[in-house]
């Protein structure tokens, strides 16, 4: 390059390269894969990576946690990158990626969301639109369905007749008002008599008002609608459904989602793998016993996830 002309030492021409190259050379290199926006449904934007050497590679659909989370998985109040650096990971081992929005947060963005009108069904219905429009796509060699927190459960039900393999991470063992029950058990006894008669009668009249004002958030009316949708499924009846290879995974120091729940999945589905991987949390990030040190990783998109979590997923997948 006529720009290092005048140099006339080898050493010093290949510092002055690696001084104006080196930093986008590197990240070139490790960066293995294509992104591309996409758009599957008027309800469904996401990202797709693609790895360039490989052909025909196998694909994994990402599903996000509950709440308006986004493709990277994160929300408002929330930034981790969670799903983010999933889809990176596995990506740059050879596998195929697509994250997307949750319908909610686009409804949200475009003020079009009614909260009393949310089903879970939606959830389970994007799942499927995206599946189906990869199968139709004929681009990948298998499709695999990842669900994280909410998304494990949404992901079952979707993958049912439809995918290789089904990987829960963070995942409910039980329906989401035993879920929260044993939750309000350990943190809020005082409440747990209250919720387990206001779920009852939901589940017998389809509404409820006997609640503590300490359960609002959970029992208001305008989101009872979905919680009754949310609750008629039961993640170790859905998982029997599965006939495919299953991995269930689950953080030691997940302070939202107990061990026990992928204890319970897997005694439902004998054959899955379980794996309870250390001082990992509910984002995925690896965290020491200090409860204030787990709350904080809820906000450090930049903390990586547990290595250990890519490298299970990444081995189940390419087996």
């Amino acid at each position: 390059m006529t720009i290092f002309a005048p140099s006339k030492s080898r050493e010093m021409k290949q510092l002055l390269f690696i001084f104006f190259f080196g930093i986008t050379t590197v990240g070139f290199s490790q960066k293995n894969y294509t992104s591309k926006d996409l758009k599957v449904s008027r309800f469904i934007d996401g990202t797709i990576l693609v790895p360039k050497a490989v052909e025909n590679p196998p694909l994994a659909i990402l599903i996000g946690d509950s709440g308006p989370t986004d493709r990277n998985g994160n929300q408002q109040m929330m930034n981790t990158n969670t799903i983010k650096f999933i889809a990176e990971g596995l990506s740059k081992k050879g596998i195929a990626t697509f994250r997307y929005d949750k319908r909610i947060l686009k409804q949200m963005m475009d003020r079009t969301i009614n909260e009393e009108s949310i089903s879970f069904d939606e959830f389970i219905k994007d799942a499927n639109d995206v599946i189906e429009y990869f199968e139709r796509s004929k681009a990948f060699s298998k499709i695999y369905v990842i669900g994280h927190g909410q998304g494990s459960l949404v992901g079952m039900v979707a993958a049912q007749e439809k995918a290789a393999g089904f990987v829960s991470i963070a995942g409910a063992g039980q329906a989401i008002d035993d879920v929260i029950i044993d939750q309000l058990e350990q943190q809020a006894p005082g409440l747990k008599d209250n919720a387990r008669n206001a779920f009852n009668e939901m589940r017998t009249n389809g509404v409820t008002t006997n609640y503590s004002s300490g359960l609002s958030s959970i029992f208001r009316k305008q989101i009872q609608p979905f919680m009754l949708t949310w609750m008629k499924y039961d993640p170790q009846e859905e998982i029997t459904k599965l006939n495919m290879p299953v991995l269930i995974i689950t953080g030691e120091k997940d302070m939202l989602v107990q061990v026990s729940e992928a204890k319970k999945m897997k005694a439902a589905y004998p054959d899955g793998e379980l794996h309870i991987i250390p001082n990992m949390n509910h984002v995925l990030k690896e965290v020491g016993d200090n409860a204030i040190e787990n709350s904080k990783s809820f906000n450090e998109p930049k903390r990586p996830i547990s290595p250990k979590l890519v490298n299970l997923v990444v081995e189940f997948i390419l087996k």
